[in-house]
């Protein structure tokens, strides 16, 4: 049912006024990030996957993404080194963080707080609630983007009709 109202409602936007929502999914295993981009992808989002913290902050440089996905548990550059790095390069735009992690408890929620993640998800995350999450973010995005155009006068109003 969710995954039906998401594609209506995704299929009935205007995509010159409504741009897809970025998404970069940052894992180390592979698979993970891939099917998700993949199941993204096929409902209208515009993700990219990338497997490890130096691609990602390259990637996000050009990409400029509102929304990542990082797992916590990587080599070379685990998932709260790469949240504190991008929230100091994205500082111009929004960006929520989503931390993805197997573990659960009350040393790893103060984790996800201390690196700065705005929520968070125990793997393996369900397909449904991925794509929940992401269309919520999407619809608050798009106000984000559009909270100026309730104070610029319409065309009408300028033409005096």
């Amino acid at each position: 049912m969710l995954l039906e109202v998401i594609d209506v409602f995704r299929h009935n936007t205007h995509p010159e006024e409504n741009p897809p929502l970025r998404v970069l999914y940052v894992d180390d295993n592979r698979d993970v990030p891939d099917s998700s981009v993949d199941l993204l992808r096929l409902f209208g989002f515009e993700p990219r996957a990338c497997y490890d913290g130096p691609s990602a902050l390259a990637e996000a440089v050009t990409f400029r993404p509102s929304v990542c996905l990082i797992d916590l548990n990587m080599p070379n550059m685990d998932g709260d080194e790469l949240a504190i790095r991008l929230r100091e390069q994205t500082h111009d735009h929004p960006l929520i963080l989503v931390a993805v992690t197997a573990m659960s408890g009350d040393r790893e929620a103060e984790r996800i707080r201390a690196a700065g993640f705005d929520m968070h998800f125990i793997k393996l995350v369900d397909p449904q609630q991925l794509l929940m999450l992401v269309d919520t973010l999407w619809r608050a995005w798009l106000r984000w983007v559009h909270r100026d155009d309730k104070k610029r006068p319409s065309e009408e109003d300028r033409s005096g009709r």
